[in-house]
This record gives structure tokens, C-alpha cells and sequence, in this order.
């Protein structure tokens, strides 16, 4: 999740549809299960990641953009097929942090990743 473990590895994933892919290195052993109204409908399974461990391999004109609240995360999602692949924000040091959704890995066993719960709902 979001501390730097042996279990680094590179990933690579994307939206249902083809047009958003990326590429991570990524502690997929455990996520984290958000039960805040956006987190909660989405289905998200978060993992926390610096900017310098994502790449997007395709055109950010394939992503659209939704905030809402404080505007501080920008929920991205396919133009095409709607799927949520990753958001990004800011850390309070001021770098950008990604959080992929564990689920849009390829070839994943989303059954075999621990899930951390967090109350996001009471923020």
C-alpha cells in the first residue's frame, strides 16, 4: 500500500475498454476498501503509490476528470467505458501521489489481496 515493501512489482493495467492503460510498481499484496460515498459505488480497492511508480501509456485525452467536495483528487475515468483505473492529488508534502485501483491490474487475483478497511465516510 502506500509504504515501500519487498513486494514491489511491476504491473501494468488500464480500463475495460483498451483506452486508458498504464504501467505501476505497486505493493499488490494488500489494498485498501474506502466506504466514502464515491469509493463505496465505484468498488474500489486503493493502493497508494509517488508519481516517480506510475506511468500512463496512453493519451490523457482518453481520461475524464470528476471532483467534488474539496476538489483535491482528481477522479479520473475512461471517456469510453466509464471504468476508474486511478486518481491522483497531492501529499501533504505537496508531490503527487497516485491511487490505482488494484482491480484494473492485469491478470491480478483480486481474492488473494488483503483488504485494509478505512471509514472514509465519517472524514
Amino acid at each position: 500500500m502506500s509504504e515501500e515493501t519487498n513486494e514491489l512489482k511491476d504491473h501494468v493495467g488500464g480500463c475495460h475498454c483498451g483506452a486508458v492503460r498504464f504501467e505501476v510498481t505497486v505493493d499488490a499484496s494488500g489494498g485498501m476498501a474506502c466506504n466514502c460515498s464515491i469509493c463505496s459505488r465505484a468498488g474500489w480497492l486503493l493502493a497508494f503509490v509517488p508519481a516517480s511508480a506510475f506511468r500512463l501509456t496512453t493519451a490523457e485525452a482518453a481520461l475524464q476528470d470528476y471532483q467534488f467536495g474539496k476538489k483535491s483528487i482528481h477522479h479520473t475515468f475512461c471517456k469510453t467505458c466509464g471504468v476508474r483505473p486511478f486518481s491522483w492529488g497531492t501529499s501533504p508534502d505537496g508531490d503527487r501521489m497516485y491511487s490505482v485501483n488494484l482491480r484494473c491490474l492485469d491478470g491480478l487475483d483480486v481474492g488473494a489481496v488483503a483488504v485494509q478497511h478505512f471509514d472514509g465516510a465519517s472524514l
